[in-house]
């Protein structure tokens, strides 16, 4: 009888013993990031010339809602690794009108995320060898478009490009895939030429 007892009692004493749990630390997905090499993009569509990643891919854009878009240099740079698309779409000026309205169309494009932004970063952008310049929209935060821009020679050409990432995941975890992309943009704008 003692021998249950003290079996009883031990048991009793284990089972009130306190479990202290450890939170694990805060993780993100695995990402394998290719190595960064180049390739040129040089099209007859369009009279642009930069270097891309070679592990993107370009898309022709044909559509502009249910119409024809404004000129035939609009397209698609995907990083299909990323689930991440760069739309580009090109506008020839035609008089310094249109100039003002596309950047001022880039301006409001890029702003309407600042409701979900933490901030917005514009970094100007002044290549005068080449005759480029134009503006950076860095987004932090949970924006849908952590990344835009414009680009012109405040003459003849505007492009204007906004990086979206089709995920449902938090911002916070697409974040370095953000940054990964973004050195490539701004490889591709300081490649950069009008042709």
């Amino acid at each position: 009888m003692r021998i249950y007892i003290l079996l009883i009692i031990g048991f009793a004493l284990f089972a009130c013993k306190e479990n202290v749990f450890t939170p694990k630390p805060r993780t993100y997905p695995r990402v394998v990031y290719p190595e960064k090499k180049y390739k040129l993009f040089s099209q007859g569509y369009c009279p642009i010339q930069c270097e891309i990643p070679e592990y993107a891919t370009i898309e022709r854009d044909s559509t502009f809602f249910d119409g024809k878009p404004r000129s035939d240099c609009w397209f698609n740079i995907h990083f299909p690794d990323f689930k991440g698309v760069l739309y580009c779409s090109y506008v020839e000026i035609t008089h310094q009108d249109s100039l003002t309205k596309c950047i001022r169309d880039a301006y409001k494009l890029a702003l309407q995320h600042q409701q979900k932004a933490n901030y917005v970063d514009e970094i100007p952008i002044r290549n005068a060898k080449e005759n480029v310049s134009g503006i950076v929209f860095n987004l932090e935060g949970a924006a849908a478009s952590p990344f835009q821009f414009y680009l012109t020679d405040s003459t003849r050409h505007f492009l204007r490009g906004s990086l979206y990432f089709d995920s449902k995941t938090r911002p916070d975890s697409i974040a370095p895939i953000a940054e990964f992309i973004k050195i490539d943009i701004i490889n591709m704008m300081n490649t950069f030429v009008w042709k």
